[in-house]
Protein backbone atom coordinates (compact mmCIF):
# COMPACT_ATOMS: atom_id res chain seq x y z
CA UNK A 1 0.00 0.00 0.00
CA UNK A 2 1.14 3.60 -0.82
CA UNK A 3 0.34 5.35 2.63
CA UNK A 4 1.84 9.27 3.56
CA UNK A 5 3.18 10.35 6.72
CA UNK A 6 0.17 11.34 7.49
CA UNK A 7 -1.32 7.60 7.69
CA UNK A 8 -3.17 8.18 4.44
CA UNK A 9 -3.71 5.32 2.07
CA UNK A 10 -3.19 6.17 -1.61
CA UNK A 11 -5.63 4.23 -4.17
CA UNK A 12 -6.29 6.54 -6.53
CA UNK A 13 -4.20 7.13 -9.46
CA UNK A 14 -5.65 9.83 -11.91
CA UNK A 15 -3.31 9.65 -15.25
CA UNK A 16 -2.89 12.38 -17.54
CA UNK A 17 -3.24 10.99 -21.44
CA UNK A 18 -2.36 14.66 -23.09
CA UNK A 19 -1.72 18.30 -22.31
CA UNK A 20 -4.04 19.59 -25.56
CA UNK A 21 -7.08 19.99 -25.86
CA UNK A 22 -9.88 21.15 -28.70
CA UNK A 23 -11.46 23.93 -26.57
CA UNK A 24 -9.84 26.82 -25.08
CA UNK A 25 -11.41 27.46 -21.28
CA UNK A 26 -9.63 30.91 -19.90
CA UNK A 27 -9.00 29.43 -16.33
CA UNK A 28 -7.65 25.65 -17.72
CA UNK A 29 -5.45 26.69 -20.93
CA UNK A 30 -3.40 29.83 -20.59
CA UNK A 31 -3.66 31.21 -23.90
CA UNK A 32 -5.24 30.42 -27.37
CA UNK A 33 -1.46 29.82 -28.87
CA UNK A 34 -0.23 27.24 -26.46
CA UNK A 35 3.04 25.29 -26.75
CA UNK A 36 1.74 22.13 -26.42
CA UNK A 37 4.39 19.05 -24.99
CA UNK A 38 6.19 17.25 -28.28
CA UNK A 39 4.75 13.64 -28.83
CA UNK A 40 8.66 12.22 -27.83
CA UNK A 41 8.27 13.65 -24.06
CA UNK A 42 4.71 11.99 -23.69
CA UNK A 43 4.24 8.76 -22.18
CA UNK A 44 3.46 6.19 -24.95
CA UNK A 45 1.09 3.84 -25.02
CA UNK A 46 2.80 1.07 -23.36
CA UNK A 47 4.55 3.57 -20.91
CA UNK A 48 1.26 4.62 -19.24
CA UNK A 49 0.21 1.01 -19.30
CA UNK A 50 3.56 -0.15 -17.55
CA UNK A 51 3.52 3.23 -15.00
CA UNK A 52 0.25 2.35 -14.25
CA UNK A 53 0.77 -1.03 -13.58
CA UNK A 54 3.36 0.22 -10.86
CA UNK A 55 0.86 1.61 -9.13
CA UNK A 56 -1.71 -0.89 -9.57
CA UNK A 57 0.83 -3.42 -8.34
CA UNK A 58 1.34 -1.05 -5.24
CA UNK A 59 -2.59 -1.07 -4.32
CA UNK A 60 -3.99 1.19 -6.46
CA UNK A 61 -7.77 0.28 -7.01
CA UNK A 62 -9.00 3.01 -9.04
CA UNK A 63 -7.50 5.33 -12.41
CA UNK A 64 -8.95 8.25 -14.05
CA UNK A 65 -8.28 9.17 -17.34
CA UNK A 66 -7.86 12.75 -18.11
CA UNK A 67 -5.99 15.54 -20.56
CA UNK A 68 -6.28 18.32 -21.96
CA UNK A 69 -9.29 16.38 -23.26
CA UNK A 70 -7.77 12.38 -23.20
CA UNK A 71 -9.97 11.75 -26.40
CA UNK A 72 -8.28 14.04 -28.47
CA UNK A 73 -5.36 11.73 -28.22
CA UNK A 74 -4.94 9.41 -31.74
CA UNK A 75 -4.27 6.06 -29.76
CA UNK A 76 -6.51 7.06 -26.84
CA UNK A 77 -8.73 4.05 -27.75
CA UNK A 78 -5.56 1.82 -27.72
CA UNK A 79 -4.61 3.10 -24.01
CA UNK A 80 -8.38 2.57 -22.90
CA UNK A 81 -8.15 -1.29 -23.97
CA UNK A 82 -4.81 -2.04 -22.74
CA UNK A 83 -5.67 -0.27 -19.27
CA UNK A 84 -8.74 -2.27 -18.97
CA UNK A 85 -6.69 -5.25 -18.71
CA UNK A 86 -5.42 -4.00 -15.37
CA UNK A 87 -8.17 -4.88 -12.96
CA UNK A 88 -9.25 -1.53 -11.34
CA UNK A 89 -12.10 1.06 -11.62
CA UNK A 90 -11.50 2.81 -15.16
CA UNK A 91 -12.98 5.98 -15.69
CA UNK A 92 -12.62 9.31 -17.62
CA UNK A 93 -13.03 12.71 -17.34
CA UNK A 94 -14.03 14.74 -21.31
CA UNK A 95 -15.14 17.59 -22.14
CA UNK A 96 -17.76 15.13 -24.13
CA UNK A 97 -17.05 16.27 -28.04
CA UNK A 98 -15.50 13.64 -29.31
CA UNK A 99 -16.77 10.92 -26.98
CA UNK A 100 -19.24 9.56 -29.53
CA UNK A 101 -16.71 8.10 -31.51
CA UNK A 102 -15.56 6.10 -28.18
CA UNK A 103 -18.87 4.67 -26.36
CA UNK A 104 -18.79 1.29 -27.72
CA UNK A 105 -15.17 0.98 -27.27
CA UNK A 106 -15.32 2.32 -23.19
CA UNK A 107 -18.13 0.43 -23.02
CA UNK A 108 -16.58 -3.19 -24.26
CA UNK A 109 -13.79 -2.32 -21.89
CA UNK A 110 -15.65 -1.92 -18.42
CA UNK A 111 -15.97 2.11 -18.53
CA UNK A 112 -19.09 2.81 -16.77
CA UNK A 113 -18.59 6.44 -15.70
CA UNK A 114 -17.62 9.32 -17.36
CA UNK A 115 -17.31 12.85 -15.92
CA UNK A 116 -18.01 15.75 -18.28
CA UNK A 117 -16.94 19.26 -17.89
CA UNK A 118 -19.53 21.71 -18.57
CA UNK A 119 -19.50 25.17 -17.41
CA UNK A 120 -22.59 26.67 -18.89
CA UNK A 121 -25.94 25.69 -20.61
CA UNK A 122 -25.74 28.82 -22.53
CA UNK A 123 -24.58 28.01 -25.72
CA UNK A 124 -23.74 31.68 -26.51
CA UNK A 125 -22.07 31.66 -22.63
CA UNK A 126 -20.23 28.00 -23.91
CA UNK A 127 -18.89 29.61 -27.12
CA UNK A 128 -17.38 32.69 -25.15
CA UNK A 129 -15.72 30.29 -22.08
CA UNK A 130 -14.35 27.45 -24.96
CA UNK A 131 -13.82 29.59 -28.09
CA UNK A 132 -15.53 26.98 -29.89
CA UNK A 133 -19.03 26.49 -31.01
CA UNK A 134 -19.57 22.94 -29.43
CA UNK A 135 -22.15 23.31 -27.39
CA UNK A 136 -24.90 21.13 -29.16
CA UNK A 137 -22.59 18.12 -29.23
CA UNK A 138 -21.39 18.09 -26.11
CA UNK A 139 -25.01 18.12 -24.94
CA UNK A 140 -26.21 15.88 -27.07
CA UNK A 141 -23.49 13.70 -26.21
CA UNK A 142 -23.99 13.63 -22.70
CA UNK A 143 -27.55 12.21 -23.21
CA UNK A 144 -26.15 9.82 -25.28
CA UNK A 145 -23.80 8.62 -22.78
CA UNK A 146 -27.56 8.39 -20.35
CA UNK A 147 -28.67 6.57 -22.99
CA UNK A 148 -26.38 3.63 -23.56
CA UNK A 149 -25.92 3.59 -19.54
CA UNK A 150 -23.01 5.43 -18.30
CA UNK A 151 -23.56 7.24 -14.78
CA UNK A 152 -22.64 10.61 -16.14
CA UNK A 153 -21.21 13.46 -13.78
CA UNK A 154 -21.22 16.98 -15.02
CA UNK A 155 -18.28 19.16 -13.45
CA UNK A 156 -19.41 23.18 -13.74
CA UNK A 157 -16.31 25.52 -12.15
CA UNK A 158 -18.59 28.33 -11.30
CA UNK A 159 -17.12 32.06 -12.00
CA UNK A 160 -18.56 35.43 -10.93
CA UNK A 161 -19.43 37.23 -13.24
CA UNK A 162 -19.56 33.97 -15.91
CA UNK A 163 -21.78 31.23 -14.91
CA UNK A 164 -22.65 32.06 -11.11
CA UNK A 165 -26.57 33.20 -12.59
CA UNK A 166 -26.46 29.68 -14.09
CA UNK A 167 -26.54 27.74 -10.40
CA UNK A 168 -30.08 27.03 -10.43
CA UNK A 169 -30.13 25.72 -13.85
CA UNK A 170 -27.85 23.01 -12.90
CA UNK A 171 -29.75 21.81 -10.49
CA UNK A 172 -32.66 21.87 -11.92
CA UNK A 173 -31.00 19.58 -14.44
CA UNK A 174 -29.66 17.36 -11.89
CA UNK A 175 -33.17 17.11 -10.53
CA UNK A 176 -34.88 16.34 -13.65
CA UNK A 177 -31.89 13.60 -15.15
CA UNK A 178 -30.21 11.42 -13.62
CA UNK A 179 -27.35 13.28 -14.06
CA UNK A 180 -24.81 14.38 -11.02
CA UNK A 181 -23.76 18.29 -11.13
CA UNK A 182 -20.51 18.99 -9.21
CA UNK A 183 -19.63 22.80 -9.13
CA UNK A 184 -16.26 23.35 -8.35
CA UNK A 185 -14.96 26.34 -6.70
CA UNK A 186 -12.77 28.74 -9.09
CA UNK A 187 -9.40 27.46 -8.33
CA UNK A 188 -5.60 29.56 -8.94
CA UNK A 189 -3.34 28.27 -11.29
CA UNK A 190 -0.66 29.36 -13.49
CA UNK A 191 -1.58 32.01 -16.01
CA UNK A 192 -5.27 31.32 -15.37
CA UNK A 193 -5.86 34.99 -13.85
CA UNK A 194 -7.38 33.91 -11.00
CA UNK A 195 -8.63 36.94 -8.11
CA UNK A 196 -10.47 36.11 -4.94
CA UNK A 197 -13.17 38.53 -5.74
CA UNK A 198 -14.12 35.67 -9.17
CA UNK A 199 -14.56 32.76 -6.46
CA UNK A 200 -18.28 31.47 -5.59
CA UNK A 201 -17.86 29.79 -2.64
CA UNK A 202 -19.64 26.58 -1.28
CA UNK A 203 -21.44 29.11 0.71
CA UNK A 204 -22.73 31.01 -1.55
CA UNK A 205 -23.88 28.86 -3.76
CA UNK A 206 -25.36 26.89 -1.29
CA UNK A 207 -27.27 30.07 -0.01
CA UNK A 208 -28.37 30.04 -3.85
CA UNK A 209 -30.18 26.95 -3.90
CA UNK A 210 -31.52 27.03 -0.41
CA UNK A 211 -33.21 30.66 -1.39
CA UNK A 212 -35.08 28.82 -4.13
CA UNK A 213 -35.62 25.31 -2.68
CA UNK A 214 -35.74 26.11 1.18
CA UNK A 215 -36.55 22.68 2.70
CA UNK A 216 -36.85 20.90 -0.98
CA UNK A 217 -33.35 20.38 -0.38
CA UNK A 218 -30.96 17.47 1.41
CA UNK A 219 -27.62 16.82 2.28
CA UNK A 220 -26.66 13.69 0.91
CA UNK A 221 -23.41 11.59 3.44
CA UNK A 222 -20.38 11.71 2.52
CA UNK A 223 -18.30 8.58 2.12
CA UNK A 224 -14.52 7.98 2.12
CA UNK A 225 -12.25 10.14 0.12
CA UNK A 226 -14.91 11.84 -1.50
CA UNK A 227 -13.89 15.67 -2.28
CA UNK A 228 -17.75 17.03 -2.71
CA UNK A 229 -20.27 18.24 -0.52
CA UNK A 230 -23.44 16.64 -1.80
CA UNK A 231 -26.92 17.41 -1.97
CA UNK A 232 -30.59 16.21 -3.48
CA UNK A 233 -33.69 17.91 -4.92
CA UNK A 234 -36.14 16.16 -2.94
CA UNK A 235 -37.64 13.20 -5.19
CA UNK A 236 -34.87 14.06 -8.47
CA UNK A 237 -33.30 11.83 -10.45
CA UNK A 238 -29.91 13.44 -10.28
CA UNK A 239 -27.70 15.24 -7.57
CA UNK A 240 -25.33 18.38 -6.93
CA UNK A 241 -22.64 18.98 -5.16
CA UNK A 242 -20.11 21.48 -4.57
CA UNK A 243 -15.76 20.77 -4.22
CA UNK A 244 -15.12 23.23 -2.22
CA UNK A 245 -11.64 23.65 -2.56
CA UNK A 246 -10.68 27.13 -1.86
CA UNK A 247 -13.12 27.86 1.05
CA UNK A 248 -13.33 24.38 2.93
CA UNK A 249 -10.54 21.60 2.05
CA UNK A 250 -11.19 17.86 1.71
CA UNK A 251 -7.88 17.09 2.10
CA UNK A 252 -7.77 14.89 5.15
CA UNK A 253 -8.75 11.55 3.79
CA UNK A 254 -7.10 11.94 0.48
CA UNK A 255 -6.31 9.64 -1.35
CA UNK A 256 -5.55 10.85 -4.65
CA UNK A 257 -2.37 10.92 -6.67
CA UNK A 258 -1.49 12.44 -10.12
CA UNK A 259 0.36 11.39 -13.55
CA UNK A 260 0.87 14.31 -15.67
CA UNK A 261 1.18 13.52 -19.39
CA UNK A 262 4.70 13.66 -19.57
CA UNK A 263 5.39 11.18 -16.91
CA UNK A 264 5.54 13.05 -13.40
CA UNK A 265 3.98 12.26 -10.43
CA UNK A 266 2.47 14.68 -8.62
CA UNK A 267 1.01 13.74 -5.01
CA UNK A 268 -1.51 16.56 -4.87
CA UNK A 269 -2.68 19.05 -7.62
CA UNK A 270 -1.09 21.84 -5.36
CA UNK A 271 2.22 20.10 -4.75
CA UNK A 272 5.11 21.95 -5.73
CA UNK A 273 7.21 18.56 -6.24
CA UNK A 274 7.00 16.03 -8.75
CA UNK A 275 8.98 12.67 -9.67
CA UNK A 276 10.03 12.15 -12.79
CA UNK A 277 8.80 8.32 -13.35
CA UNK A 278 8.66 8.22 -17.28
CA UNK A 279 12.35 9.22 -17.10
CA UNK A 280 13.13 6.69 -14.80
CA UNK A 281 11.12 4.10 -17.04
CA UNK A 282 13.11 4.79 -19.81
CA UNK A 283 16.43 4.15 -17.50
CA UNK A 284 15.10 0.83 -16.54
CA UNK A 285 15.29 2.10 -12.61
CA UNK A 286 12.90 0.66 -10.28
CA UNK A 287 9.51 2.92 -9.85
CA UNK A 288 7.80 1.80 -6.48
CA UNK A 289 10.76 3.76 -4.42
CA UNK A 290 10.42 6.71 -6.31
CA UNK A 291 6.61 6.49 -6.00
CA UNK A 292 6.97 5.76 -2.30
CA UNK A 293 9.31 8.29 -1.76
CA UNK A 294 6.78 11.33 -3.69
CA UNK A 295 4.05 9.88 -1.22
CA UNK A 296 6.01 10.07 1.75
CA UNK A 297 6.60 13.69 1.21
CA UNK A 298 2.49 14.35 0.45
CA UNK A 299 1.89 17.76 2.62
CA UNK A 300 -0.82 17.73 4.98
CA UNK A 301 -3.47 20.10 2.68
CA UNK A 302 -3.00 21.75 -0.68
CA UNK A 303 0.59 21.16 -1.53
CA UNK A 304 1.60 23.13 1.69
CA UNK A 305 1.23 25.79 -0.42
CA UNK A 306 -2.10 27.55 1.21
CA UNK A 307 -5.01 26.74 3.46
CA UNK A 308 -9.01 27.34 3.33
CA UNK A 309 -8.58 31.16 4.21
CA UNK A 310 -9.80 32.75 0.76
CA UNK A 311 -9.32 36.22 1.83
CA UNK A 312 -5.56 35.40 2.54
CA UNK A 313 -4.37 33.72 -0.40
CA UNK A 314 -1.53 35.24 -2.66
CA UNK A 315 -2.06 33.67 -6.04
CA UNK A 316 0.77 34.99 -7.23
CA UNK A 317 2.99 33.29 -4.74
CA UNK A 318 1.47 29.83 -5.65
CA UNK A 319 4.08 27.65 -7.35
CA UNK A 320 2.63 25.52 -9.86
CA UNK A 321 1.88 24.67 -13.30
CA UNK A 322 -0.84 25.53 -15.62
CA UNK A 323 -4.27 23.17 -15.05
CA UNK A 324 -3.36 22.21 -18.52
CA UNK A 325 -0.51 20.82 -17.88
CA UNK A 326 -1.30 18.89 -14.98
CA UNK A 327 -4.13 17.19 -15.87
CA UNK A 328 -7.99 17.78 -15.54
Amino acid sequence: MLIDSFHRVHDYLRISLTDNCNLRCSYCMPEEDYDFTPAIRLMQVNEVVAIAKAFVDAGVKKIRLTGGEPLVRKDAGEIIQQLSGLGVELTMTTNATQIHLYTDLMWAAGVRKINVSLDTLNRDTFLFLTKRDLFDRVKDNIDLLLKKGFAVKVNAVVMKGVNEAEILDFVSWSAAAPVDVRFIEFMPFEGNRWEQEKVVTWQQMLDVVRNAYGAGIEPLPRKAHETVKQYRVVGGKGRFAVISTMSAPFCGDCNRMRLTADGKMKNCLFSKGETDLLGAFRKGEALLPLIQENIGQKAMALGGQFAGDLQNIDASSIVNRSMITIGG
